[in-house]
């Protein structure tokens, strides 16, 4: 049996809450660049889970602002907020790859501030696509 809309949205929020609890704790950890791409792919399948909840069949695509211009459809909202969330695309590559990175290493490279924020936008992002599948029922 295939699962509802919202179903779906449901199961897509739930990944992207227990990914965001293994963000916080790399970033209480010391692993700064990973806990920077996993903020990236919480907001990723936060986003998508949204998408999925109102009833889209395929979600294609990796950019946080690209996912808020199409979440933007079903909330207008969407569009400001990616304005703020859209940072975490810069996570998406450079986070894992030395060759994204002249003369050094990702590891090196992010620090606790810059992971500590990219974790609080994507714990914004689940905070406000909770709210909204909440709404759908």
């Amino acid at each position: 049996m295939r699962r509802s809309a919202l179903e779906e949205g449901k199961r897509w929020l739930e990944q992207a809450e227990e990914d965001l609890r293994w963000a916080r704790d790399l970033t209480e950890r010391g692993g700064y660049h990973i806990a920077c791409f996993l903020a990236q792919q919480v907001g990723e399948k936060a986003l998508k889970a949204f998408l999925y909840a109102q009833g889209e069949e395929i979600v294609l695509g990796h950019s946080v602002e690209r996912l808020c211009q199409s979440a933007s459809g079903w909330e207008a909202r969407f569009r400001e907020y990616g304005r703020r969330w859209s940072i975490l695309d810069s996570y998406y590559v450079p986070t894992r790859y030395p060759n994204s990175l002249p003369d050094s290493i990702p590891a090196r490279v992010y620090t606790k501030e810059v992971a500590a924020e990219a974790v609080q936008l994507a714990e914004e992002i689940v905070e406000v696509v909770r709210e909204q599948i909440a709404k759908l029922g």
